[in-house]
């Protein structure tokens, strides 16, 4: 058995599924990069037949994309599979991943399909499968909950019809680490021809044991793939987190004796990266890639790791992608120097336009800021190329007045299509009367779920990003604004989510539930 560990990434499909975390198409491609640039070895780019705009994206990232297996979910059918393998027809390397679910639970009441039935579908499905590519996945949803002896004959079955790869998910985040690891390790035993096939474990979160579970399944079970997301995101309490598995096999390489082929320097700013895009903020004390996870307080642990760093560490930050560098350009910095450091955050920018863009917005940035942080710089590169020139709406200004014991009052003036218009408004805080005065003339009718500030360095001078989210006729959006004052990255960001409204080739309707 190999000691390598497989890691599927499905950021862009079951990450996807959080409420609220859809992506555009240019999105999902900007995040196929950076996993790419990390190294990830397959890619589930989205469920190409729930609609058009996931088999647009798709398609999309799998023309991008090159070092890595690019792969869509369908469901067992005929129709869903030629769906998935049709978006994936420009892809270099591709897998089409069929699930049906196996527990009685499901089969019953969802399904409403006898076990012969969910046999029969299952084997019928792959076979349909591997006459549309060689890299076949099957994962039987639900698995855990499943009955052993049932469970087998499917896996049996679908490996006999050309499966290559068996999933058998913890749907429902129901596991625990050891009953996990000994069911995977039961049916790697059980089914015959469990050799001819990688086993992949698939867990969520809902008893805060993903990755432990996950973990489990490999170390106990025998499994040589985790599916994973970028900080964990996902429905509900989320799915195993990929930095945390991957930080987990290299720290206790002397437990696990695993290895993986991870670029652990790219995890920060791919963690950032889908943070921006979603609107999901990463908790400080979040493992890994929070804001918290290297600092420390106690004057105990600083006077020990001012002494020897491994008395309190057993990480280095800059092995996973945060800079030791804090303070790295000023205004007085040329293009070449942002260059460099961007080479040295391991950012990679294709287009000369985009670095143009960005480069600009730095320059800016450094006439507002007297120092300017590793932090700043990695905001600015994941706005850089999200402004499109044919945006419906663009910001121009805002001044507001605010003060004690008066209703706050904002006028912003911005672009709608060619012509410049202003607004003034009132609202209870000064992002409320700005937010109100744009809505006065987009008139969209929007409803907003989630406003949210996040500081993206330490200090009063630090930029905030703004996520607005908001919802109209099933589809969700999400509108991001970066910049010194709050008030205009407040603006920034409604501004940016009624564009994605304003096109509907930018959204997609709430994902559709999977395992």
């Amino acid at each position: 058995m190999s000691d390598k560990v497989i890691i599927f990434d499905t950021t862009l499909r079951d990450g996807e599924q959080s409420p609220g975390a859809s992506m555009t198409k240019d999105e999902k491609v900007r995040i196929a990069r950076q996993l790419e640039r990390l190294k990830v070895d397959v890619i589930e780019a989205g469920f190409a037949a729930s609609s058009e705009g996931d088999f647009q994206a798709i398609s999309a990232v799998a023309a991008a994309i090159k070092d890595s297996i690019v792969c869509s979910l369908a469901r067992a059918n005929d129709k869903d599979i030629t769906r998935a393998a049709d978006a994936l027809k420009q892809a270099k390397a591709k897998r089409i991943h069929a699930f049906l679910a196996t527990s009685p639970l499901h089969m019953a009441v969802k399904l409403r399909m006898s076990p012969e039935e969910v046999l029969e579908q299952a084997k019928r499905s792959i076979r349909f499968a591997r006459n549309l590519a060689e890299d076949i996945e099957f994962s039987a949803e639900d698995g855990y909950r499943s009955e052993m002896d049932f469970l087998c004959r499917v896996v049996e079955g679908v490996i006999n019809e050309g499966a290559t790869t068996i999933n058998i998910p913890d749907t429902v985040g129901y596991a625990t680490p050891e009953l996990y690891g000994e069911f995977i390790k039961t049916l790697r035993t059980r089914v015959p021809n469990s050799d001819k096939a990688v086993w992949s474990v698939h867990c969520h979160n809902d008893l805060g044991m993903a990755v432990a579970n996950s973990l489990a399944g490999v170390k106990i079970g025998g499994a040589r793939q985790i599916e994973c997301t970028i900080n964990g995101l996902g429905e509900r309490a989320g799915n195993t987190a990929l930095e945390e598995i991957v930080m987990s096999l290299r720290t206790r390489k002397d437990y696990f004796n695993l290895v993986c082929d991870i670029d652990a320097t790219q995890i920060v700013p791919a963690s950032k990266l889908v943070s921006h895009i979603t609107g999901f903020v990463v908790q400080p004390n979040k493992a890994v890639v929070g804001a918290n996870a290297f600092a420390h307080a106690s004057g105990i642990h600083q006077d020990g790791i001012l002494k020897n760093r491994e008395t309190y560490e057993i990480m280095r930050a800059e092995d996973v992608g945060w800079s030791a560098n804090k303070i790295v350009l000023g205004k007085l910095s040329g293009r070449n120097a942002f260059k460099q450091r961007l080479h040295e955050l391991g950012i990679t920018v294709e287009a000369e336009a985009d670095l143009n863009e960005a480069f600009a917005s730095f320059k800016a940035l450094a006439d507002q800021k007297a120092e300017i942080f590793d932090e700043d710089i990695i905001a600015i590169m994941s706005s850089a190329g999200t402004a499109e020139s044919n945006d419906y709406y663009h910001f121009v200004s805002l001044s507001q007045h605010s003060e004690t014991g008066e209703r706050p009052k904002s006028r912003v003036t911005f672009s709608m299509g060619d012509k410049e218009v202003s607004s003034e408004s009132e609202g209870n805080g000064p992002v409320d009367a700005s937010l109100n005065a744009i809505e006065a003339v987009a008139k969209s009718g929007a409803e907003q779920l989630l406003y949210s500030v996040n500081a993206i360095t330490s200090g009063t001078q630090s930029q905030g990003e703004v996520t607005v989210r908001l919802t109209k006729g099933g589809r969700i959006v999400n509108g991001v604004g970066v910049d010194p004052d709050i008030i205009a990255a407040s603006a920034k960001a409604y501004l940016a989510a009624l564009n994605k409204l304003h096109d509907p080739s930018l959204v997609k309707m709430n994902a559709q539930m999977t395992p």
